[in-house]
């Protein structure tokens, strides 16, 4: 996942990933009969093998589109498909965000606050004036993992029961598969399910540049590889590239994110960074939507949460979060620099993500 090999992941990370998830703890977990499941009770198990959660009928994009559909219906304007290239500040304060979109047409949003998930290297970037210098070598230090999917559409019956499989066959590129139409059958046309081939790698690597159409062979025949789908029975196929799912933790990362934070703090506090790329933190979905919700406090109620406090669950793989110290969110392995240098190949461009800033 992380693009390097594991005896460059520090062992502490390890150790704390597993702690208590023994092989006979494991085991014990996968053959216990589901009587005693009942009885021992959701609170009791180790989170990483939950058998049982919700999952919205049309995915969590469900979730966005009824937030849409609220903020629109209290006669607030939802602008999509355009993409922020400036905050613009004057004396401290924020003042407008310039944004473009598909069309080419540029529009200039008067705003008293912003509120940025776009990844937080970016946000420094779109700044005019423009930042420091400092702060500007910080945000061009910062370096994130990018992400494929290979979607290849099979006949329901050769698809598997599972959400996911992980997959630890070196002899695959590929890291996990999704069933789609285990998470939900509504995802997918009757009788068929799409197998997500997932695929960490580096925006403008080997694989990130490769054509779909290879993508997609090779999609194929990674699942005969494995030995789960007959080539023969895939159907269609599409590539779906995401830059920067993954912020990196480097030597250098926790440095510069205080460089970027203070100089939001001194020049423009009227600008938030939330979320998962926003503050450049590996939290989990529901904490990334959390730090946008204690900010709409802050603004409106001047709450005053420390949205920077907000850190993984009470216990994560039986690790309780108050027997470490405080980190900048879920734990991720702190990755050397020298082992991949070329992964800087997309964090100095002027195209990453600028489109998720909300004015």
């Amino acid at each position: 996942m992380w693009g390097i090999d594991a005896n460059e992941i520090q062992a502490d990370w390890a150790a704390q990933r597993i702690k208590n998830l023994s092989l006979f703890r494991a085991v014990w977990e996968a053959l216990k009969p589901d009587w005693w499941k009942r009885r021992q009770g959701k609170g009791k198990q180790v989170t990483s093998l939950i058998e049982e959660f919700q999952y919205p009928k049309y995915g969590p994009g469900m979730m966005w589109e009824r937030c849409r559909d609220l903020v629109e219906a209290q006669g607030t304007k939802v602008v999509m498909n355009t993409r922020a290239t400036k905050v613009v500040h004057e004396n401290g304060k924020v003042v407008a965000v310039e944004a473009v979109s598909d069309d080419g047409a540029a529009t200039r949003y008067p705003a008293t606050d912003v509120i940025s998930s776009m990844p937080f290297s970016g946000l420094l970037r779109a700044m005019e004036p423009a930042a420091g210098d400092a702060a500007l070598h910080a945000a061009n230090d910062i370096t994130y993992r990018d992400f494929l999917t290979v979607a290849l559409v099979v006949p329901e019956e050769v698809g598997f029961p599972d959400n996911w499989i992980y997959v630890h066959d070196p002899d695959v590129e590929l890291g996990r598969i999704q069933n789609f139409g285990s998470w939900s059958p509504y995802l997918v046309k009757e009788g068929r399910t799409c197998l997500g081939l997932e695929y960490f790698v580096f925006e403008g690597d080997e694989l990130w540049n490769a054509p779909d159409g290879e993508l997609i062979e090779l999609g194929k025949r990674e699942l005969q590889k494995l030995g789960l789908v007959d080539p023969s029975r895939v159907e269609s196929g599409y590539v779906v590239r995401q830059p920067k799912a993954y912020p990196t933790y480097d030597e250098t990362y926790s440095d510069n994110v205080e460089v970027l934070k203070k100089w939001i703090a001194d020049n423009v506090p009227d600008v938030h960074p939330v979320g998962r790329n926003g503050m450049h933190k590996y939290n989990n979905q529901d904490h990334s939507m959390y730090t946008a919700m204690l900010t709409v406090e802050n603004i409106v109620d001047n709450a005053g949460h420390d949205i920077w406090s907000v850190n993984v669950e009470a216990e994560y793989h039986e690790q309780t979060a108050s027997e470490e110290k405080s980190t900048t969110g879920r734990d991720a392995p702190i990755i050397p620099r020298s082992v991949d240098p070329a992964r800087r190949l997309a964090d100095h461009r002027d195209d990453d993500g600028l489109d998720e800033a909300t004015a």
